[in-house]
């Protein structure tokens, strides 16, 4: 791998790290807790952001969250997003949304406002974020590997970032779906689709 990454203006996206995900009673745990396992996702994620921590590296976290009026005003309500309203996922002021205690935020890291459909961008702030703090190139991790990531991923790469993709910090609902956007769309997307330990080696700090 080619890219080196500055601290200076580097950061980590962790997004949708949150209990309905990653937590034994998630509301989703049922179903993609087997995928989470098989992919090691917890531990990895883990040692990311330690190192990344360790180096001084920024990391923002993005979390999902809706409540009754999110999709006010949108007309054609994707099926996924009307699952999430219907089963109160990732509900606004409920144990689903908050975050994995294990990979919480900590001082120093950065939470911007919560997205209610793929794109982490949307309406969040996070645009504003990243460059009131000189951040030119972004590097993705948490979940979905085909949603949330990929979605957030090409608002990135159109916003004029430089855009990493980390294969092992990511999972999916299926096998499919998570080599589809490794496989497929990361490269098509991102400038560089590395390892965690390789973008860990490759960070210098300023």
């Amino acid at each position: 791998m080619s890219t080196v990454y500055s601290t200076a203006d580097s950061a980590l996206i962790l997004v949708d790290v949150l209990n309905d995900f990653m937590a034994d009673d998630g509301k989703l745990s049922a179903v993609i807790g087997p995928m989470i396992e098989k992919h090691q996702l917890r531990p990895n994620l883990q040692r990311l952001l330690n190192g990344a921590r360790r180096t001084g590296l920024k990391t923002f976290y993005a979390p999902h969250g809706v409540d009754e009026h999110s999709f006010d005003g949108i007309p054609y309500v994707h099926p996924r997003f009307q699952f999430g309203l219907d089963n109160q996922v990732f509900w606004i002021g409920s144990k689903g949304a908050e975050f994995y205690e294990p990979l919480k935020p900590q001082p120093g890291d950065i939470v911007v406002g919560r997205h209610h459909m793929f794109n982490s961008f949307n309406g969040t702030g996070l645009e504003e974020q990243l460059r009131a703090n000189g951040i030119e190139k972004v590097i993705l991790a948490g979940l979905t590997s085909q949603t949330c990531i990929e979605g957030t991923g090409r608002h990135a790469l159109e916003a004029g970032f430089h855009v990493t993709f980390l294969t092992d910090a990511v999972s999916e609902f299926t096998e499919q779906a998570h080599q589809a956007a490794i496989q497929i769309s990361y490269p098509t997307f991102g400038h560089e689709v590395t390892t965690i330990d390789a973008f860990l080696a490759a960070i210098e700090s300023s």
